[in-house]
């Protein structure tokens, strides 16, 4: 491919990124396939932060979470460098300044925390960062109050003495108004992610499931006694439960 025909193919998987883990490591490995043209692609990351809804900002910001721990991985550098050259104007798009996008500060802030964890981004950058998503919170909370981790704590927009005006969508204390299909859209999206994030607590490292296993054939077989204590301790929690 040439290079305008890469950089199209890339901005039309940002565009179309959900909350699937397939979508994310299916961009990240195309950005580092194509490394070479590292400084187009990376312009077309913040193009599209810039440029589309907020929801899929919130997945773009997850993605380059995703970019910078390939990036470490495959010891490809510069996209690290261009990620904390351009933080500021990430967290921006992602956050701007109306409000509108209060819906994605606690987005921002686990993967600030990840890049943080990571060293891509020095603790004090991070504390600066905060201060300014503080002053972008419109709720004056970490998020409540807003479509973002499941919640839908807005309400429903109205007008005059009695009806719902603007049906189909929802106003956000001191944000502007959001469609309800993209509010449920995030919600999804939120859920997924939750679900995935959980599976992955639950997910045992190869050098763990070893020694699991280890532990385990060293163990002496149950005899009759161990059958006979574990009857007895079975039966005192059910008597205790009853």
């Amino acid at each position: 491919m040439d290079p305008f025909e890469v950089r199209m193919r890339f901005s039309t998987q940002l565009h179309g990124l959900t909350a699937s883990q397939t979508s994310v490591q299916k961009a990240a490995n195309f950005a580092l396939k194509n490394r070479e043209l590292d400084e187009d692609l990376h312009s077309c990351i913040i193009e599209q932060l810039e440029r589309n809804s907020m929801n899929n900002r919130a997945n773009i910001l997850y993605f380059i979470d995703h970019l910078s721990d390939l990036s470490l991985r495959e010891k490809h550098l510069k996209y690290i460098h261009l990620i904390q050259r351009d933080i500021l104007r990430i967290i921006d798009a992602a956050v701007p300044d109306d409000g509108s996008g209060a819906a994605n500060i606690k987005v921002v802030r686990r993967v600030l925390t990840s890049l943080q964890g990571k060293k891509v981004l020095q603790p004090q950058t991070v504390s600066e960062l905060e201060q300014v998503l503080q002053s972008r919170d419109v709720t004056g909370t970490t998020g409540a109050g807003v479509p973002g981790d499941a919640t839908m704590e807005g309400v429903e927009s109205t007008s005059g003495a009695g009806g719902a005006a603007g049906a189909g969508t929802r106003t956000w204390e001191g944000g502007p108004r959001l469609e309800k299909g993209l509010i449920m859209q995030r919600i999804e999206e939120d859920r997924e992610r939750h679900k995935r994030s959980r599976e992955s607590i639950w997910m045992v490292s190869g050098e763990d499931a070893a020694e699991a296993e280890q532990i385990w054939n060293e163990g002496a077989p149950l005899g009759e006694d161990d059958e006979l204590v574990g009857q007895e301790d079975c039966e005192e929690r059910m008597a205790m439960l009853s």
